[in-house]
């Protein structure tokens, strides 16, 4: 690594050889969403720290102790957004699409939380969102879930089992909340330090803690599914059962939780044994009150996000996403006149063949010396032209890759001719 400017710890390039896969996985994603009707929308990196102060959550560790956040020259605190769905429902409210509207919603980009960086989790780290609102039944939930689960077999992800929760209602939560903080007082002696803080802010968060020491105690508590309201409990019920129907597996995890104060109801997550700690790949679930709570009218709404770096680690091995970057031609230029002729001759070329992947020959140099960096490159084909080529209006084609013998063709043919070449089993 260089000495001179360093990179922010946690904060990665993605270099071009890497970035096959990454094209592949949005492509995919973006033909998934298109096909259940849900339409892109970019919300900025920079927020009102407010915004995720009021919806996240004050005493969760997102705004306690992972927030980029700083003042501007005017004195408004910002921050970097940790999450996408807060920024989703601002941009909903600011430009009214949430009043007697149904809203299928995508988004991609990064996202920035200061937390120690380990395989897969990183303080800049890149989401896929998808959110619906406006639609308060189980059919939503299940919606989303199948295309999660359409969404893997597209990638060809096999190996990812789904877990299921429901929180229930505010009220719900409360009265659950009030059986937790009594059960766990008991333990307050065996309880860990961060156990202890959350026993006065946010009890539920405990149930997810990873200290093994308080795995039996955990295990133990009272479950949330016992405190479920009626509504929220034949709710959770309409979609186990559109799930079975659907042939969609699962199981019921009473212990998740999530870490964001904004969730209701159903909460989900996808995850996997090939990621060592950070099991979870995609995770949401419903925030109906999120809408109302930072000023807009009361609005159901369910969703969920998935960490691109996570899925990128289980799929860079994957055939599908090895993509040829490599150019399929490579024109060498040899002289002033060949030089004259050659770059209207490729812009030409990329007018009729927008899938052909050209390089043009740049910073002079012998013939010789220009055919090494064509071999270099990866081109399957040089394309040679010279002096005496541009005076015969004609090109030489010269396999790289050991396709055949070199030849020539007429420049008003060499269309054609690469055509043939790229796509050899339209002319068979």
């Amino acid at each position: 690594m260089s000495k001179g400017v360093r990179p922010v710890r946690g904060m990665n390039d993605i270099l071009p050889e890497d970035s096959a896969v990454w094209q592949w996985v949005e492509d995919v994603a973006r033909e998934v969403f298109d096909a259940y009707g849900y339409r892109e929308i970019r919300m900025p990196v920079v927020e009102r720290t407010d915004l995720f102060v009021r919806s996240i959550g004050e005493v969760t560790d997102v705004v306690e102790k992972e927030m980029y956040t700083f003042e501007d020259r005017s004195g408004d605190s910002l921050s970097l957004r940790p999450e996408g769905t807060a920024g989703c429902v601002r941009a909903g409210l600011t430009h009214g699409l949430f009043h007697n509207q149904i809203q299928r919603l995508w988004y991609q980009g990064p996202m920035f939380r200061h937390e120690r960086p380990q395989k897969g989790r990183y303080r800049q780290f890149h989401q896929l969102g998808v959110e619906a609102y406006g639609l308060e039944g189980p059919d939503i939930d299940a919606e989303m879930l199948l295309l999660c689960a359409r969404l893997w077999r597209r990638l060809g992800l096999e190996d990812v089992k789904l877990q299921l929760n429901s929180l229930g209602s505010l009220e719900a939560r409360k009265a659950y909340r009030e059986q937790l903080v009594a059960y766990f007082s008991d333990y307050r002696e065996r309880l860990d330090e961060d156990s202890l803080r959350r026993l006065e802010t946010n009890p539920m968060r405990i149930l997810d803690s990873k200290n093994p020491d308080l795995a039996g105690i955990i295990a133990e508590a009272p479950s949330i599914l016992d405190h479920l309201d009626e509504e929220s409990a034949e709710h959770f019920a309409g979609l186990r059962a559109r799930l079975e129907a659907l042939g969609v597996e699962y199981s019921i995890n009473p212990r998740l939780v999530r870490g964001l104060d904004y969730y209701s109801r159903t909460v989900f997550e996808w995850t996997t044994d090939r990621l060592g700690a950070q099991d979870a790949v995609c995770s949401g679930g419903r925030y109906d009150y999120l809408v109302e709570q930072l000023g807009g009218r009361p609005t159901p709404a369910v969703g969920w996000a998935l960490g691109l770096e996570r899925l990128v680690a289980l799929l860079a091995e994957r055939e599908e996403a090895q993509r040829e970057v490599a150019p399929h031609a490579y024109l060498v230029l040899a002289g002033d006149q060949a030089e004259t002729a050659g770059w209207p001759l490729s812009e030409a070329l990329r007018d009729a063949l927008p899938e052909l992947r050209l390089t043009v020959h740049c910073g002079g140099g012998s013939f010789k010396s220009q055919m090494k960096k064509a071999d270099r490159s990866g081109a399957a084909y040089a394309l040679i032209l010279g002096e005496e080529e541009a005076a015969r209006d004609r090109v030489g084609v010269k396999p790289l890759r050991g396709q055949g013998e070199q030849f020539e063709c007429e420049r008003g043919r060499l269309v054609e001719v690469l055509a043939e070449l790229l796509h050899p089993e339209a002319v068979a």
